[in-house]
């Protein structure tokens, strides 16, 4: 009788998670297939950016020279972020907007050769098929309340696994692993092959699920991370007033970083003002070389008046464990063998909350069908008995 008790809570536990998550998960499914081959939509879409060929072992030019190309190409605008990126050798991408202050998608950004300091591109990164797919992923162009809400449904959908799990095990004592009725009802055959799709992407979708409900605390884990190793770097700086002439060299800056974490390379530099750095700092941020260590990243703060480091120390666990997370989550960290694998587990993922909706349906429509006849029996009864 306690086992009964429990299969009937469980069903309810999984029946209730999953219908409140069911469609913004299947829009996350959707959504989350081309956002996996995001790199290879954009070669077809003729978006993809290259430097021109030139010979191996060109050198780079200084980023003082990639700053006054970037100023020259977009006068009156400020530089608020340099960045690389491992899919686009030998360039270097400029993040500029009217302002430090001006919101991320008011910026513009700005290509650039780092061998030449020719401008390439001025790639436009609020328009596009794969943009209106990752802002549907990400936060449903609700901003962080989206986001925040469909890690909520995340959270709904990790419960729901658990759940399906307690009430497998039940099932498979009485069937063997893997089983279909094929010789009982349709509604029996889509319960058995939901329940084994379920199990078969169950570690996967485990992943994806846990490592999407961490992505979308990016914004709390930035404002912890503001709030407490950032501020205890720029602690001593706290009083002094805002640097009011030119700042130091940029190039200088990154080299004294680069010198201080031989072992890593350059990711992103932050410019004072901006939202990873203070008012007084270049924030250079260096990561690994490995396949691992490439998604971590360790800043270096480095004085924007006189060009010497200040502070440079390793990132707090909860922003690693957000940084391997971002990976986990698209599978972009295998190359194309991965990308196909996490495509095909997606699209099973989409047949299983398919296949539960429809179980749901499906249930619903035999109870009022039985309701229906206790109710047609009852009348004759009571019309014979009259």
């Amino acid at each position: 009788m306690a086992d009964v008790k429990n299969v009937k809570r469980w069903f309810n536990v999984h029946k209730w998670t999953s219908l409140i998550c069911t469609l913004f998960l299947l829009l996350l499914c959707l959504t989350g297939l081309p956002l996996i081959f995001h790199e290879e939509i954009e070669t077809l879409e003729g978006k993809a950016q290259a430097a021109p060929p030139m010979p191996a072992g060109t050198p780079r030019t200084s980023l003082d020279n990639i700053v006054r190309a970037g100023m020259q190409q977009r006068p009156g605008e400020v530089i608020r972020y340099v960045f690389w990126d491992d899919a686009q050798p030998n360039l270097v991408m400029l993040s500029m907007a009217d302002s430090l202050n001006a919101p991320p998608e008011a910026g513009n950004i700005v290509v650039l050769d780092e061998r030449t300091a020719q401008v390439l591109q001025e790639p436009k990164i609020d328009e596009g098929f794969i943009y209106v797919m990752f802002k549907l992923h990400v936060d449903m162009f609700a901003g962080i309340p989206g986001k925040l809400f469909l890690g909520l449904m995340g959270i709904l959908f990790i419960i729901a696994m658990v759940s399906g799990i307690m009430l497998y095990g039940p099932i498979m004592r009485r069937f063997d692993f893997g089983m279909i009725r094929r010789d009982k009802s349709t509604r029996l055959k889509w319960l058995d092959m939901h329940n084994m799709l379920g199990i078969v992407v169950l570690a996967w979708t485990m992943v994806v699920g846990v490592t999407g409900v961490i992505n979308t605390l990016s914004d709390v884990v930035l404002g912890l991370w503001q709030q407490g190793q950032l501020a205890e770097m720029v602690a001593p700086y706290k009083d002094k007033p805002a640097i009011s002439g030119p700042l130091a060299s940029l190039e200088q800056a990154v080299s004294i970083s680069e010198k201080a974490a031989p072992h890593m390379e350059r990711r992103l530099v932050a410019f004072p003002g901006t939202m990873f750095s203070s008012k007084h700092h270049y924030a250079v941020f260096m990561r690994g070389t490995t396949p691992v260590t490439s998604r971590l990243v360790q800043p270096a703060l480095i004085d924007a008046e006189n060009g010497t480091l200040t502070d440079m120390r390793e990132m707090p666990w909860y922003v690693n464990t957000l940084f391997i997370s971002e990976p986990l989550h698209f599978g972009d960290y295998g190359g194309m063998p991965l990308k196909i694998i996490w495509a095909l587990f997606d699209i099973i993922t989409i047949v299983v909350l398919i296949s539960g909706l429809y179980l749901w349906i499906a249930r619903r429509k035999a109870n009022e069908a039985r309701l229906n006849r206790v109710l047609q029996s009852e009348a004759v009864l009571q019309s014979t008995t009259n």
